[in-house]
């Protein structure tokens, strides 16, 4: 297991977290699993911005992005050189400290809460 700290969010984790994630899992699904609502419009398919993270702390130590990653990139909201998808970057065994942005492509989601 490696450490993955998630920094506050309003809505989707408002105390923050540190969680133990599972390596070869992307971090979408790390998330997912502990009860992080991070949207994920196209089913982690790699089709849509809506789980794009900022990697704070570990970035070089994932896989780099493939070409359509990097494509749908350009539309996120908030883009930082260190953002990924989180349905695309796969957690290593270096720790890693994300932050889930503000908004995103998707403003019209199901269950907003303001």
């Amino acid at each position: 297991m490696t450490q993955l700290v998630v920094l506050p969010h309003v809505e989707n984790c408002p105390d923050g977290a540190v969680i133990d994630a599972e390596e070869g899992k992307s971090i979408c699904e790390n998330l997912l699993e502990n009860g992080i609502e991070l949207e994920h419009a196209c089913e982690m398919s790699c089709a849509c911005t809506t789980c794009h993270v900022i990697v704070r702390e570990g970035f070089n130590s994932l896989d780099p992005a493939e070409e359509e990653e990097e494509d749908l990139l350009d539309k996120a909201w908030g883009l930082e050189p260190n953002s990924r998808l989180g349905c695309q970057a796969l957690v290593r065994s270096t720790p890693l400290v994300v932050e889930i942005p503000k908004y995103s492509i998707n403003m019209a989601k199901e269950g907003h809460r303001k």
